[in-house]
């Protein structure tokens, strides 16, 4: 009985494809821990004396340091995709490692295409903690951070819209289970102005919004009627999707992390928001390219395959590798930026970037072949 035998070249090409896949996934972990690190040293600087001023003790720089974590490294995750790369390639080149895989037939497209699923992965994988980790974590953050506050008051005020009604908010305490200095303008279908009321506290108590004493102004078509409020729960906070001290906090947040599934809701009108809706289409957009601003950060260092192995460290295509880098960040926040401000189109203001900068590798790479 004949025994079936896996082809010898294609068992190399998974031996190949384990090693590069370890040795990128190793060094983007190293260097995604080392300037998480750093920017967390950089993070505490900043909020280490209002930590102490709490009396929060080491405890409390410890939990401000796991909850912040997420958010860290997922921001830094492209450059650390990007750093790791360069890594990997230079100490291939410099090692003749590269030399000899040309030797045995391997082109540069075949070795993009073996360091593909490790960066494919890293990439959802960062896609899923931007989704669903980050967004928790801040939130519980931001909460501890609300409640452990002595002057709450000192807040700054936000404004959001739950349903068809607006709601300015002066600060929140209590991690989000108290309101102070609420006003409400509620519209009609057709976006006029009915009513607006002032109310100088609202408190979350058994699933609703409790009100206090209040007065407000009810519009009519031709006159405006003063009103006295009573005290009672507010309807327009507990609406189909209740307000939760929880949201009060995300709302409360300059630019919070959003999941998609947060995103959409707010998109449909079925979750408070406090963002205009190119903000949430640029964002979930944004958050869908990941893998494939991962992969154009690989691209971005392929150049330094070509570096003759006796120029070594000297040669310095490993830094305009990496100014490319941060240039491509760069002009990736400025787009979306444009696409959060509503000025472009969330496809435009996420896509030029990854086509443009893939482009240009693509002419590079060409360049360097014909010589």
């Amino acid at each position: 009985m004949r025994h079936a035998t896996v082809p010898t070249s294609s068992r190399r090409s998974r031996v190949l494809l384990f090693y590069l896949s370890r040795e990128l996934v190793l060094r983007v972990a190293t260097t995604g821990a080392i300037l998480v690190a750093l920017m967390e040293i950089l993070a505490l600087l900043e909020q280490l004396t209002p930590i102490l001023e709490r009396h929060l003790g080491l405890g409390g720089v410890l939990y401000f340091t796991l909850l912040r974590a997420p958010m860290l490294l997922g921001t830094i995750c492209p450059l650390a995709v990007l750093i790791g790369a360069l890594l990997l390639l230079v100490q291939m080149t410099t090692n003749s490692e590269i030399a000899i895989l040309r030797a045995a037939g391997l082109s540069t497209p075949g070795l993009v295409a073996l360091c593909l699923p490790a960066v494919l992965g890293l990439g959802l994988a960062d896609m899923v903690l931007d989704d669903q980790v980050t967004p928790r974590t801040e939130l519980v953050l931001a909460q501890w951070w609300n409640e452990t506050d002595p002057h709450p008051e000192a807040g700054h005020g936000f404004w959001f819209r739950s349903g068809a009604t607006l709601v300015d908010v002066g600060y929140a305490a209590e991690g989000g289970r108290l309101l102070c200095k609420v006003d409400l303008y509620r519209r009609d279908a057709a976006g006029r102005l009915t009513q607006a009321s002032h109310l100088d506290s609202a408190r979350y108590a058994h699933g609703h919004w409790i009100g206090g004493l209040g007065r407000g102004l009810h519009v009519a078509s031709v006159s405006v009627r003063p009103a006295a409020l009573p005290s009672g729960p507010i309807r327009d906070l507990d609406g189909p999707d209740p307000l939760t001290p929880a949201q009060v906090m995300r709302l409360a947040a300059d630019t919070p992390p959003l999941s998609a599934a947060a995103a959409i809701s707010m998109l449909q009108g079925r979750a408070p928001s406090s963002q205009p809706p190119g903000y949430l289409r640029t964002a979930l957009l944004d958050r869908a390219l990941t893998p494939l601003t991962f992969v154009v950060m690989l691209l971005l260092a392929l150049p330094v395959v070509y570096i003759p192995p006796r120029t070594g460290t000297r040669s310095w295509l490993p830094v305009w590798c990496l100014g490319a880098g941060l240039l491509f960040v760069v002009f990736q926040g400025l787009l979306r930026a444009l696409g959060n401000a509503g000025t472009l189109p969330a496809l435009l203001a996420t896509l030029p970037g990854v086509v443009i900068f893939t482009c240009a590798v693509g002419v590079v790479m060409l360049r360097i072949e014909e010589r």
